[in-house]
Formats: C-alpha cells, sequence, structure tokens
C-alpha cells in the first residue's frame, strides 16, 4: 500500500523518524495524500444529499443575497486556484520529466469540489435555511487538515530559500479562500423572502455554527436582561413543533395501533369467555351495531361493565399501544439523540486517558514539547465536541419531552370530545385533566431522560473496563463500595418517603383547615373565634415541622453518604491496590487517571435507580391514558339527517339508555315535530324529560329506533354552562359578530340591566364557571348564545327555572313565545312552569320515559289524563311563588310598578348585586366601587354609575397579583437567614468552609503521595510510609464528610426555625387583617401564600441554599488547586470569572422570566380543558368541536413556545459555561506543559483532573443561583402579607366591666362609617336609642345600608363619625374580641367548619355538655344528634355539606342559644331556609330571647311585624322608627313596601 502511494506522489510515505525529533513533522507524502482526501471523502460521500432540494423541490428559489453572492465568488475562486495548480502541472511536465501523479489528481479533485460547492449553495435557495452544515463542517475539516501542510511550508520557508514558488503561492491563496469561506458560512444568510419568518423565529434561518451554539438565541436573552419578557417576546415554534402537526402524525398513528389493540383484547376476550364457557356470544348485537364491525369491537369492552358491577379497574382495556405509537411517530428525535449520546459517551473516555499521556509526559525528562502541546489541544477538542454533542442530546431529548406532552393533551382534548357518555362517566373532570396535568407531564419528564437507560450501563461498564486496565482487580473493591451504597441509599429514601407521605397529609389538612377559615373568615370576626382556630393550625403545624426536621435529618444522612461515596471509593481502591502486592506502587498516572473515571461513574449509577423508578411511574401513567385514549367514542348513527317534508324532528320507536345494558330513560318515543312549532314537553321529577333532549344530541346509548333531525341545533342546558371569557364572547360563541342582531339579541333576553351594572359593559371578563353572575345572568346569557347562534331547532332544557318569575315572563314573550325572536323556528322547551302552556303548540307530556299523551293545552285538558292532574298539583303551588316574588320584587325596588311590559328592572332583586360584588373568589375588583354597589346608599350608587370610573379596571376580574420582576433584594436573603437565626448561618457556614478544606486537603495529600513513585523510584516503598499515606488520606476524607454531616444537620435545625417564624407571622397576621382586605383580595392568592409559599421556604429553599453553598465551594477549591499547581492560572481566572458573570447576570433573569411565564401560560390548557369537559354537551350541541379543538392548539402552542424556549436558555447557557470549563481544561493543561520541568507528575494529575471535573460544577452554580432567586421570592411574598395593615387589638388594656352588657340598651350618636376611605359615607350619620329588651326590626330597600348597620355594632367597620355606645360604654375604646365575645349574631349564611359538632358550636371548650344538649334542644336539632351514632362528635364536613341548608342555619342558632348575650343580632336568612325552618327559628327567638334585646334586618316584612318598633333605613339615614302599626296607618315608604307585600293590617301576618 505504502509502495503504491509512494510511486504516486514521488516521495517517502510514512517514516516514524520523521516525529522523534524537536522539530518534528510529517513526510509531504503523507500531507498530499491523506490530509487532502479526508476531508474531500467526508465531502463527496455526504454532499450529493445537499442536492435534493434542486431536484424535487417545486418551490421558487429564493432570491440572491449580499452573502450569496461573496460565497459564489469565493467558490469560483477556489476553482480557478485549482485550475492554474493543474495548468502549472501541465506547463511543468512539458519541460521536464513527468511529474508524480498527485500532482494532476489533486487539483483535478480541488475543481471537481469547487464545483459542486457551487452547485451546493444554489441548491440551497430552495430551503428556508441557506445554510448547508455539512460545507461547514467540510470548510472546518479541511483548514483543519490544513494546519500541519501550512506550518511545514512556513517552516521550510524559514530554513531555506523557496524552491517551488508558484505552488507554494497557490497553496495559500486557496487556504485563505477556504478560511474566507468558512467564516462567510458562519454568518446565518436570509432571503429577503424569508425576513418575516426569520423575525417570527430566527431558529429557522439559522447558520449551521450559530444552530450548534444556539448564538441565535442571543437577542432573547439580551432583551430579557434589559426588560422583563413578555409572551410577545418569544419566538414562533417552527411549523413542524406546532401541537396540529405534531399530533396529526400520532393520531394516524395512534388510529392503526389502537384497532391493533382491540383485536387483541377481542381475542383476550373469547379466550376468557371459552375459558367461562360463556354461551352467549352475540351480546344483543344492536342494528347500529352491526353497521359497522368497528364501533362493535369499540362497544365490547363496555360488555363485562354490568355484571362487574362497577367500572374498576378490573375492566380490560386496549393494552400495550401507547408507547410504541410514541416510538413510530418520533422515531426521527430518537435516533439522532441515539447518535448524539454514542459520541459524547465515548469521547468521555477520551479525556481520562489523554490525562494518562500528560501526566506521563511531565513525568518524563525525555519526552518533546510538541506531544505537550498536542494533548492539550486534543484535550481542549474533545471538551469541546464533547459539550457540543450533549447540548444538541439534551435539546433533541427536551424537545421530545415537550412534543410527547403536546401530542398526548392534544390526544386526550380530542378524546374528551367524541368520547360516549358512558366512557365519561368512568371518570371526573378533576381525573381527566390529570391525566393531562400530571401524566402527560410524567411522560416529559421520562422522554428527557428515557436514553439513559441504554447509554448508563453502557458508561458503567466502559469505566469498568478502564478501570481494570488501570488498577486490576483491585478495581472489585471500589465497585463493591459503590454497590453497596445503593441499598443504603434506596433504605434512606424509603423511609424519607413514608415520612414525606405523612406530611403530605399534615399539610393537606392544614391547608383544609386554612380554606375553611379563609372562607368564613367574618364568621370567625364576628364570634371572636380567631385564636381557637390559630391554635388548631398550630398544632397541625407542629406535627409538620416535626416530621420535616426528621426528613431533613434523613436527608442530612444521605448527602453524608454521598459525599462520602467518591472518596470511599477512591480509598478503597488505592487501599487494596496497594496492599495486595509491594510492587504495585500508586504513581501519578494511575491514580488520577482512576479518579477521573470514578468521577465519569458517578453520575450512571446515581441515574440508573432514578431513571427506573420513574419508567415505573410512567407504567402507570401509561396504563391510565390508555385506558382513556381506548375507550369508545360517541355513536351517533341513530341521529340520521334525512330531508322529511313538513317534519323538523321525528323520532321514530326510540328507545335510549344512558348505558350500553342499564335502562332504557326512553322508551319506544314516536314523535313528530313541525317545523316552526313551539313544542314544551312537561312531566313530574325523574320522567325523563332531560334525557329526550340528551337523546336528540346524540349523547345517549341507542337501543333501537332512531331520531331524525332536519337543520343546526341550538341548545340551552338547564345548568348554564358559561366560559372564561368575555360576556360578549360567550354570547357570540364562535360566530361573527353582527352588531344590529346582537343588541337585538340583548334587550330580548333582559341583558342590558345587567350589562350596567356589570363594570365594563358585555366587556365584563366572565370568572370559571361564571362565579361573577346570578344564577339567572348565566341561564339568561346561555339563552342569548343560543338565539345568537340563529340555528334551526331550538333545544331549550328548562331554561326559565332560574330566573325570577316576571324575568321569565319576560323572556317568554321576547323570546320563546308565538311574538318573540324564534317564532319562525321550531322550539322543544322543557319546562316546569305552567303558566307558558297554553301558549304552546303542542304539549308532550312524559310519564317514566314514555310519551303518554301529546296535544295542545285545551285538547289534554279535555283528556282529563296525566297532564290535567299534573295542572292540579302544580297549579296552586306556582301562584304561591308568584306571590313571593312580587314580593321580592317589591322591595328590589321596582321603581315601575305596575306597567306590564317593563324590561325587569334588576333581576331576582338585590341578590344579583350583591352575589356579585361578594362571591369572594373572582370578587370584582373595581377598587371605585365594588363594595359601593353592594351595600353602601342607592345614591352614591348611582352616581358611581354616573361619574365614568378613573380608570377602567373592573374589565379584569381581579387586580393582577402583583408579580414580581427583575432581581430579588438582597435584604430578601438577609430576612431569610435572620429568620434561620445568625449564629445558625454562622456554624453552617463554617461546616461547609471545613468540608472544603478538607477536600483540598485530601487531593493535595493524593499527589504526594503519587509523587512518592518518583523518590523511591528503585527502592522497596516502605510499609510505614504506605500505611501513613492510606491512614491520612482516610482521616482527611472523613473529616471532609463529618464536617458536611454538622453543616447539614444545623442547616436543617435553622430551616425548621426558619419555616416556624415565617408561618407563625403569617398566620397571625391573616387572622388580624380587618375584613375589607378579604373583600379585596381573592382567598385562592392567600391560600398561595400558606401552600406553595409555605412549602418553598420549608422545603425548596434550604435545599436551594445548601446546594448553592457547596457548588459555590467547589468552585473556589478546584480553582485553588489549579493556582496551587501553576501559579500563573491565576491571570487566566479573571478574564473567564468576568465572562462567567456577565453570562450567568444575562441568563438569570432571562430564565427567571420563562419559568414564570410557562407556570401563567400552563394554567389556561387546564383551565380550558375543565371548561370543555363540563360543558362537552353544549359544544357538541352546536358542532364546534373543531374550534375548540383549535383553541387547545394555539393555547398549547404559547405554552409550548415558552417552555421550548426556556429550553433553549438552559442549552445557550449551558454551552458557553461548558466553553468555559473547556478552556479552564486547556489552560491547566497548557501551563503545565510550558511549565514542565518544575512539577511533578502529581500536582499535573491533580490541577487537571479537577479542571476535567469543574465545568458541569459551573453549570450547576449557575442552575442554582437561579434557583435560588426564584425561590427567594416566596420570602418577599409572606413578608408582603406580614406587612398588611392590623384591625385595632383584640383585647385593651381598658376591659368592659364583668357581665356587660347587662341591659341591652344601644345608642347609636350621629353614627357615619364608609367601607373605605375613597368611597362615600354608607350611614350618613345615625340616631337613635334601642332601649333594653326591645325587638327592633330594620327594613328598607337594597344599599340602604341595613347590613353594614350589623357590621358597625361589631367594628367590621371602624366608625367615620360619632359613635355607638352599648350599656354606658362607648365600643370604640375597648378590645375586638371583648366587644365580639358578648354579642351574638344569627348570621345570613349558615358557615360550618370542618370538625365535630361540638367544635362548631362551641371552640373554646367553654360550655359544658349539658348546655350544649340544652341549645341543641332548643334549636330543634337534638333528635336529629341523638341519632347520629357519634353525637356531638358527629364529623361536619368541609362547609357543612353533609346537613342540609336548614340543618346548617338550626345550627347556627344553638350557637347564638349557647352564647346566649343579652344583644342578638339577625341578619335574616331567607335565600337558604325553607318557611318550615323559618318559622322554628322565629318560634325559639320569640321565646329564648324574650329578656334580650334583638335586632333583626328583614328581607321579608311578615317576620317584623310583630317587634316594638321598626327602623326604616334609605340610603344610610333613618326616614322612619317606629312601632308597625303606627307606619302602617302613616301612609310613608314602609306602608308602601307593606302593600307590595301583600300587608295590610297586623293580623295578616302570621305565618
Amino acid at each position: 500500500m505504502s509502495g503504491a502511494l509512494e510511486e504516486f506522489c514521488g516521495s517517502v510515505f510514512w517514516n516514524a523518524s520523521y516525529l522523534a525529533r524537536l522539530d518534528a513533522d510529517l513526510p509531504v507524502c503523507f500531507q498530499q495524500t491523506v490530509l487532502v482526501w479526508v476531508p474531500l471523502g467526508f465531502f463527496w460521500i455526504l454532499a450529493p444529499w445537499q442536492l435534493l432540494p434542486m431536484c424535487k423541490s417545486r418551490a421558487k428559489k429564493s432570491s440572491v443575497t449580499k452573502l450569496y453572492i461573496i460565497k459564489q465568488v469565493l467558490a469560483t475562486l477556489l476553482v480557478l486556484a485549482a485550475v492554474a495548480e493543474l495548468a502549472l502541472a501541465f506547463v511543468e511536465d512539458t519541460e521536464q520529466d513527468p511529474l508524480p501523479a498527485v500532482q494532476y489528481t489533486n487539483p483535478s479533485l480541488y475543481i471537481a469540489t469547487g464545483l459542486l460547492v457551487l452547485l451546493i449553495h444554489d441548491a440551497r435557495r430552495f430551503c428556508l435555511c441557506r445554510d448547508s452544515g455539512i460545507l461547514f463542517c467540510f470548510w472546518t475539516l479541511s483548514l483543519l487538515c490544513g494546519i500541519l501542510p501550512f506550518q511545514s511550508l512556513v517552516r521550510r520557508a524559514l530554513q531555506a530559500p523557496i524552491s517551488d514558488v508558484p505552488r507554494f503561492v497557490l497553496f495559500f491563496i486557496s487556504y485563505g479562500l477556504q478560511l474566507l469561506l468558512f467564516l462567510v458560512s458562519s454568518f446565518s444568510d436570509v432571503a429577503p423572502e424569508t425576513k418575516e419568518i426569520a423575525k417570527k423565529n430566527p431558529e429557522v434561518t439559522a447558520s449551521f455554527l450559530s444552530s450548534i451554539t444556539f448564538e441565535w438565541y442571543t437577542s432573547t436573552v439580551f432583551k430579557g436582561y434589559r426588560k422583563p419578557l413578555e409572551i410577545e417576546d418569544i419566538w414562533e415554534l417552527k411549523s413542524k413543533d406546532k401541537t396540529q402537526a405534531i399530533y396529526t402524525v400520532l393520531e394516524k398513528n395512534m388510529k392503526t395501533a389502537v384497532k391493533k389493540a382491540q383485536a387483541e383484547l377481542e381475542k383476550r376476550k373469547r379466550k376468557k369467555r371459552r375459558r367461562e364457557g360463556d354461551p352467549d356470544h352475540g351480546n344483543n348485537m344492536s342494528k347500529a351495531q352491526s353497521q359497522d364491525i368497528l364501533v362493535l369491537e369499540e362497544k365490547q369492552p363496555k360488555k363485562k361493565k354490568g355484571d362487574k358491577g362497577d367500572s374498576g379497574p378490573c375492566k380490560d382495556f386496549p393494552r400495550g399501544w401507547l408507547v410504541k405509537t410514541l416510538c413510530k411517530t418520533f422515531w426521527q428525535n430518537l435516533l439522532l439523540s441515539v447518535a448524539f449520546k454514542l459520541v459524547h459517551d465515548g469521547l468521555v473516555f477520551v479525556s481520562p486517558q489523554l490525562l494518562k499521556l500528560l501526566i506521563a509526559f511531565v513525568s518524563d525528562e525525555e519526552s518533546f514539547a510538541w506531544q505537550g502541546y498536542l494533548y492539550a489541544i486534543l484535550l481542549f477538542l474533545t471538551a469541546l465536541i464533547q459539550s457540543l454533542c450533549l447540548q444538541q442530546y439534551f435539546s433533541l431529548c427536551f424537545q421530545l419531552g415537550i412534543n410527547v406532552r403536546a401530542s398526548l393533551i392534544a390526544a386526550i382534548y380530542k378524546k374528551a370530545l367524541t368520547m360516549s357518555s358512558a366512557t365519561r362517566k368512568e371518570s371526573t373532570v378533576g381525573e381527566t385533566v390529570n391525566l393531562m396535568s400530571a401524566d402527560a407531564q410524567r411522560f416529559m419528564d421520562t422522554a428527557n431522560f428515557v436514553h439513559q437507560l441504554w447509554s448508563s450501563p453502557l458508561q458503567i461498564v466502559l469505566s469498568i473496563v478502564f478501570l481494570w486496565g488501570e488498577l486490576g482487580p483491585s478495581v472489585l473493591a471500589g465497585i463493591a463500595v459503590m454497590v453497596l451504597l445503593i441499598p443504603i441509599n434506596a433504605f434512606l429514601v424509603a423511609k424519607a418517603k413514608t415520612i414525606q407521605v405523612r406530611n403530605m397529609k399534615n399539610k393537606d389538612e392544614r391547608m383544609k383547615i386554612m380554606s375553611e377559615i379563609l372562607n368564613g373568615i367574618k364568621i370567625l370576626k364576628l364570634f371572636a373565634w380567631e385564636p381557637s382556630f390559630e391554635k388548631r393550625v398550630n398544632e397541625i403545624r407542629a406535627r409538620e415541622l416535626k416530621d420535616l426536621v426528621n426528613f431533613s435529618y434523613l436527608q442530612s444522612i444521605s448527602i453524608f453518604v454521598f459525599t462520602c461515596a467518591p472518596f470511599l471509593v477512591s480509598l478503597a481502591s488505592f487501599a487494596v491496590y496497594v496492599l495486595v502486592d509491594e510492587n504495585n506502587i500508586l504513581d501519578a498516572q494511575k491514580a488520577f487517571t482512576a479518579i477521573s473515571l470514578f468521577n465519569v461513574l458517578r453520575f450512571p449509577m446515581a441515574m440508573l435507580p432514578l431513571v427506573l423508578s420513574s419508567l415505573v411511574q410512567t407504567n402507570v401513567s401509561t396504563e391510565r391514558l390508555e385506558r382513556y385514549l381506548g375507550g369508545e367514542d360517541l355513536d351517533t348513527s341513530a341521529i340520521h339527517h334525512n330531508p322529511i317534508a313538513g317534519s323538523a324532528v321525528r323520532f321514530s320507536e326510540a328507545t335510549f339508555a344512558w348505558d350500553q345494558d342499564g335502562n332504557a330513560a326512553i322508551r319506544d318515543v314516536t314523535l313528530d315535530i313541525v317545523p316552526g312549532s313551539l313544542v314544551a314537553v312537561v312531566g313530574a321529577v325523574g320522567s325523563g324529560k332531560s334525557s329526550l333532549v340528551s337523546a336528540m344530541l346524540g349523547e345517549m346509548e341507542n337501543i333501537k329506533g332512531h331520531v331524525n333531525i332536519q337543520g343546526s341545533l341550538a341548545y340551552v342546558p338547564q345548568q348554564a354552562w358559561i366560559q372564561n371569557a368575555t360576556l360578549k364572547d360567550n354570547i357570540l360563541f364562535g360566530s361573527e359578530l353582527d352588531e344590529a342582531r346582537y343588541q337585538q339579541v340583548i334587550k330580548a333576553c333582559a341583558l342590558l340591566p345587567d350589562l350596567e351594572l356589570l363594570p365594563a359593559g358585555d366587556q365584563t371578563e366572565i370568572g370559571e364557571k361564571g362565579i361573577n353572575l346570578s344564577g339567572g345572568q348565566k341561564q339568561r346569557v346561555s339563552l342569548a348564545r343560543a338565539v345568537y347562534s340563529n340555528a334551526d331547532i331550538y333545544v331549550l332544557d328548562d331554561p326559565l327555572s332560574a330566573v325570577d318569575a316576571h324575568v321569565g315572563k319576560y323572556l317568554f314573550e321576547h323570546v320563546l313565545g308565538p311574538k318573540g325572536l324564534l317564532q319562525k323556528k321550531t322550539r322543544i322547551l322543557v319546562t316546569h312552569s305552567i303558566s307558558f302552556l297554553p301558549q304552546a303548540d303542542n304539549i308532550v307530556v312524559l310519564v317514566a320515559g314514555a310519551v303518554s299523551e301529546h296535544g295542545s293545552y285545551n285538547t289534554l285538558l279535555a283528556n282529563k289524563g296525566a297532564f290535567a292532574q299534573f295542572l292540579n298539583l302544580y297549579g296552586s303551588q306556582k301562584e304561591d311563588a308568584a306571590e313571593e316574588n312580587t314580593t321580592a320584587v317589591a322591595l328590589a325596588g321596582d321603581e315601575e310598578e305596575g306597567d306590564e311590559d317593563v324590561e325587569p328592572c334588576m333581576e331576582e332583586g338585590p341578590d344579583d348585586v350583591v352575589t356579585m360584588t361578594l362571591k369572594r373568589e373572582a370578587s370584582i375588583r373595581r377598587r371605585e366601587y365594588s363594595r359601593s354597589l353592594s351595600e353602601s346608599s342607592t345614591n352614591s350608587w348611582k352616581k358611581a354609575q354616573e361619574e365614568p370610573p378613573k380608570k377602567p379596571k373592573g374589565q379584569q376580574l381581579i387586580e393582577k397579583e402583583a408579580v414580581e420582576t427583575g432581581k430579588v433584594k438582597f435584604s430578601m436573603y438577609l430576612r431569610y437567614l435572620r429568620a434561620v437565626g445568625f449564629w445558625y448561618s454562622f456554624w453552617v457556614a463554617v461546616g461547609y468552609v471545613g468540608q472544603y478544606i478538607a477536600f483540598v486537603g485530601t487531593n493535595l495529600w493524593l499527589s504526594a503521595w503519587t509523587d512518592d513513585a518518583q523518590r523511591y523510584l528503585n527502592q522497596t516503598y516502605p510499609v510505614e510510609q504506605r500505611d501513613l499515606r492510606i491512614g491520612v488520606f482516610g482521616a482527611l476524607g472523613v473529616s471532609q464528610a463529618l464536617f458536611l454531616l454538622f453543616a447539614t444537620i444545623l442547616s436543617a435545625r435553622g430551616a425548621m426555625q426558619a419555616s416556624r417564624v415565617m408561618h407563625q407571622q403569617l398566620l397571625s397576621n391573616i387572622l388580624h387583617v380587618p375584613m375589607s382586605f378579604f373583600d379585596t383580595t381573592p382567598t385562592g392568592r392567600i391560600v398561595n401564600r400558606f401552600a406553595k409559599d409555605i412549602f418553598t421556604i420549608d422545603e425548596t429553599i434550604p435545599m436551594s441554599f445548601r446546594s448553592w453553598l457547596s457548588c459555590f465551594m467547589a468552585i473556589i477549591s478546584t480553582l485553588l488547586m489549579i493556582s496551587l499547581a501553576t501559579p500563573f492560572f491565576v491571570l487566566i481566572i479573571i478574564p473567564l470569572s468576568i465572562f462567567y458573570y456577565f453570562v450567568l447576570r444575562f441568563y438569570v433573569s432571562t430564565s427567571r422570566q420563562l419559568r414564570r411565564l410557562d407556570s401563567v401560560t400552563r394554567s389556561p390548557i387546564y383551565s380550558h380543558f375543565g371548561e370543555t369537559v363540563s360543558g362537552i354537551s353544549v359544544i357538541r350541541a352546536y358542532g364546534h368541536q373543531e374550534r375548540f379543538l383549535q383553541q387547545n392548539e394555539s393555547t398549547m402552542d404559547i405554552n409550548q413556545k415558552s417552555v421550548y424556549s426556556w429550553i433553549v436558555s438552559n442549552r445557550w447557557l449551558a454551552i458557553r459555561l461548558e466553553f468555559v470549563g473547556s478552556l479552564v481544561v486547556f489552560f491547566s493543561a497548557l501551563l503545565a506543559v510550558i511549565s514542565k520541568g518544575t512539577l511533578d507528575g502529581g500536582i499535573v494529575g491533580l490541577s487537571i483532573s479537577s479542571a476535567l471535573n469543574v465545568t458541569q460544577t459551573l453549570n450547576w452554580l449557575v442552575r442554582m443561583s437561579s434557583e435560588l432567586e426564584t425561590n427567594v421570592v416566596a420570602v418577599e411574598r409572606v413578608h408582603e402579607y406580614t406587612k398588611v395593615k392590623n384591625e385595632a387589638p383584640w383585647v385593651l388594656e381598658k376591659r368592659p366591666p364583668r357581665g356587660w352588657p347587662s341591659k341591652g340598651e344601644i345608642q347609636f350618636v350621629d353614627y357615619k362609617v364608609r367601607y373605605r376611605p375613597e368611597l362615600e359615607l354608607v350611614l350618613q350619620g345615625i340616631t337613635c336609642n334601642i332601649g333594653s329588651t326591645e325587638k327592633v326590626g330594620v327594613v328598607g330597600r337594597t344599599g340602604a345600608g341595613k347590613s353594614s348597620l350589623t357590621n358597625c355594632l361589631f367594628r367590621v367597620l371602624e366608625a367615620t363619625g360619632g359613635k355607638i355606645i352599648i350599656d354606658e360604654v362607648d365600643i370604640a375604646t375597648i378590645g375586638l374580641h371583648d366587644l365580639r365575645q358578648n354579642l351574638t349574631i344569627i348570621p345570613q349564611d349558615p358557615v360550618l367548619f370542618t370538625g365535630t359538632l361540638r367544635m362548631n358550636l362551641d371552640p373554646f371548650d367553654q360550655y359544658t355538655d349539658e348546655e350544649v344538649w340544652k341549645a341543641l334542644e332548643l334549636a330543634h336539632l337534638k333528635t336529629y344528634v341523638q341519632d347520629l351514632p357519634e353525637g356531638l362528635l358527629y364529623l361536619v364536613s368541609e362547609g357543612g355539606e353533609n346537613l342540609s341548608v336548614g340543618q346548617r342555619q338550626l345550627v347556627c342558632l344553638a350557637r347564638a342559644l349557647l352564647r346566649k348575650a343579652k344583644i342578638l343580632i339577625l341578619d335574616e336568612a331567607t335565600a337558604a331556609v325553607d318557611l318550615e325552618t323559618d318559622h322554628l327559628i322565629q318560634t325559639t327567638i320569640r321565646s329564648e330571647f324574650a329578656a334580650c334585646t334583638v335586632l333583626t334586618v328583614a328581607h321579608r316584612l311578615h317576620t317584623i311585624m310583630d317587634s316594638n318598633r321598626v327602623m326604616v333605613l334609605q340610603a344610610g339615614r333613618i326616614v322612619e322608627y317606629d312601632s308597625p302599626e303606627k307606619l302602617l296607618k302613616k301612609q310613608g315608604i314602609f306602608s308602601g313596601m307593606a302593600k307590595d307585600a301583600g300587608i295590610t293590617n297586623i293580623e295578616t301576618t302570621t305565618l
């Protein structure tokens, strides 16, 4: 071979002696052949693929750019240089002997290559990214290979005059051109056409170099440094990464896979049946099923359901297809990442070998300097390529992760839209949302590390092989130590897990109490119960902290073990190695190569168990997803759409059930509905009215028969489904806006008055589940949506039930009735309301799911059938109801009484406005008049309406939570350390410093030990020296671990201290803040402080602090060791650390904001999904599935792009930091080479093996800094709530006399009050006296200030002027608890807390059991409680769910009876309580509180007609105050109200 080559180039091909000298060089022939052909070969193998776009692309070429012209010119010049060289060869050939063949072949190869380059440049114009990566690699290779001939030509030229001037010149010209081409191709070439795309996402057009170093992302990082990033600043996703693109592929693969899996399932089923000998194979196949085998296959899994009686895990489902499908979908990504990982894993083992050579070089006197430089450069290159590969691999893995998550979420969402009702019943909304949040997320986390499954074992095996080569069998000792540590760690983890689980329970319990406290905070304040609840929370918290500190101790032991590990491993191996055989001497090469190999080994050994355990968890998720996604779809084959003249909807012997084998909910219905008619469906409760509607919508399982529907549907469900969007969007529901029709619809649906009330009209954002609308408003919005959709057939499931009677009448007249907006449409109205029936064209009466009769109103009445009975039953009740309603309306202040056709002034009277404002969860935060709407005087309310608000803040529901942006203040760190305690902090730091001093000591000792090998070169190694070396090495290692143990245990104690202090401050402060704070802050936000932020302070911050400290110390100690070896290194540290600092600062601000954006954009995905699942029938009825799918995809993409951006930012950082790391390695090696003569092998080994380790640590330090900054925000947020202004102190020096109030006289003296400083007065100077034991009723229209009066007595509101005197004591002068404990209130809404019944009555255990039973007896609850098995210890569930509303009200009465204070305030509860309970309460109060002063705030006049005096409030003033008899005679406000309520004289008011 070499002979042929020598002939080919006419000189020696290879001679080793060329290298064995100081000025080593390669033979010319080698340079001309191998060094030229390697790059060319690489290029010619890969280049043809680059020409493909030319052949198959139908796209237009993009236009020519300057950069393109420069590239083509340079390439042409290259070709010309090669042509010149070839011409030169021919010219010389004619002059003298024939030249060697190489002089012809090389230029010709270069010409061909140059032409190919020109072609490739042109071909890339068809692509978005016009830069070719292959070309870039080719230029790089070519330049690297060209360096050797370059230096030898230069050296030769310096030694003697140049022999061959033209070739010399041509070589340098072509080398220069290649260098220029290399530089030019590292810039991105963006064509004018793709400018727009590049603006949205520069990654698409980025050059190869920019892609592998993520340089295209730099601009975002700068932007993020300058100002907090918004979602608009983030680059768009590539079109192939968009949810829709990914999901399309997955769906295709999924369909085939699921089909296969279902066939398998069938086989399993048949086998099982054969075993059980089940003769009934067919299993009632219906027509619809036999039409379509696939449907049958999907149905089959359901069959087993009936016999087992539960749809639990026993049911089989198509298995084992999900992972296959995912692999099939993402195979390209998987393959690419495997390739990168393999290259990286290979290179990991090159560094230790190079280190070995370097140490040998330093120890060897004879070696040549060029070898050292070569090793240093090689070390640098391996590190560089390794980090490029690793970052590409990570980037691919994380991309895989987010794409898997996105496609799974899209699949789950799509499934939710098409799922049959039976399948839907199997999982609750919460569980389905969980599939999305938890399970898809788990897949994402697994995808990130899935390659560790093969890579970890590979790395472990390779390390062991190399180590065996170094130390022989004594490696086994080290590995044995590692293996032994695994079960120890596993044991610790298991212990920690049990503690964690127990702690989760504590946490849940504490959160439950907290949310109850916050929901019932008003009651706590009115009853002065805060201390009792604070005590309860603190007890749980104490348990929690005890567990937490035990957990931290376990953690510190496990950290201790983990720190000991590397050192124990090396100790074991070296000790065994030295002790086994006295000829084994530990020299630097062996020791440091082994140490760097052990370092390599640590990572896979730690990762493998983690990956395995996460796989186990993913397995569970796989099953859940397979069950959900493989479930059966909705079968709408029974709904036909055939045109039949004169029929809009026709049921033909239709029988439908909710379950395939359940009881039929609708039996043999045959109905024909004429287009344009109004059909009323009536029937008793449970007669199948709603089922009839569901059957029409195709939501039920068809047993037999079918339904034919012509035209589009609109559907109004019984419970209105409202989206979290603006009111307008809720009505338009995805249709185009037609302003005239929109206004018409709003007017017809009686929404105009509501729009005036809502802060931003129809632009008001409606909260989740329509939280800031009342029931009636929701129903009307739902109706408006249907009317606006302009469909042919309207299916209305009792839409008038939630609205007031007069509003219902209005809606019927304007929308549904013969004169309404929908008069031309087909309307199917399910109703309970008798009054509208005469106007229906046709009435269908349902009994037990079958049509018992149908016809017009008069026909049915004449029939004397079920319908006539129904009328008799309901008719009488309805009249009462109407009576009640008029009362309510009268009270609500319907100004234009008596005019029939008025638009309902304000539906459901006051409630709407009040509930709107007081639904605190989503309280409308229009600071200007949030409260003035509900309770302040009507005048100010009208004014507030007239003056436009200062800023249109009410449009958003809630003022945005202050998101901290920018850098965290240093004071926060200090605040945390102060909470920990400065002594603790100081000693923890000392512990860490001690650990790292010991660490450096260990390493220096090791390097001295290895130098013994040189010192005792040809002597026997003294035994005592050997033992000393091992002993001190061991002692230093152990002390290192002990210092760490000391530090971590101290920090655990300190962290617990901090947690205790901070939680205590937060809790006591929150309980001391005034009510107004809770009205303006959503509960969720406060709960979040107690849940998320306290959790962060408990668990995350201590960890972050520790990790940060230890990373920081590790880096300092490494740099210290390198500087000890080569002092000049200090000079290099300075520029590197400056670069490092800037990268860190830039990155941290960007990363933090991206994390925030991720969490902000993630919640809409889940809430949109939850919303969709709950409104699925509506979406399907309108046929809007596509639109919702698209909306889900766009929501997903927004989240995807912020996550993707975050991933790229991490890679951007990692690549830059690893470059710093590589430079550290390079310089430490270079300096070692330069100062060769003065150094021992040991110290060089030490410095370079530390440098090799530093890269990872540098990376971690930045991660930790950013994590710490993100987490310390929690301290800030908690602190913010410990600084909220408090209400008046609970107890003052001045205590009221014992037994106060003894008489119960109340005096108001010119009392004025307002809700917040910026609002109007609510009570405008009230003066009155209430005598001892007087019964006073307080009445007035909404907003007159009735409730404010009660709030003032309890000082929930503090006076602005005037005073209230109770029994000679001015209430403003005593503590709040002294006041509140001595008054009693029965509040409007009965709030109960979790805990025993007894705790709800008497939280402080002040009363005996006898007293409690007595109170229960008087409250008519005694018999009920006695029948309960637990009696007084009966556990009340959250919010008192397990008691009826009436019972809850009675419990509140019992509370009041137990207290028996002299003054009782009744905030009358009308809404919740039936007449019977109300009667009980009234009677009890009359008898039991005869000796007390009772103030009743009345909503129904009946209840206060027997009081001594009545106070009539209007606009915050007392307008009438006298006995009811006198007020009735006097023609004033009160008598007007009484007339409206149908009360003429006192006698008529008996209940």
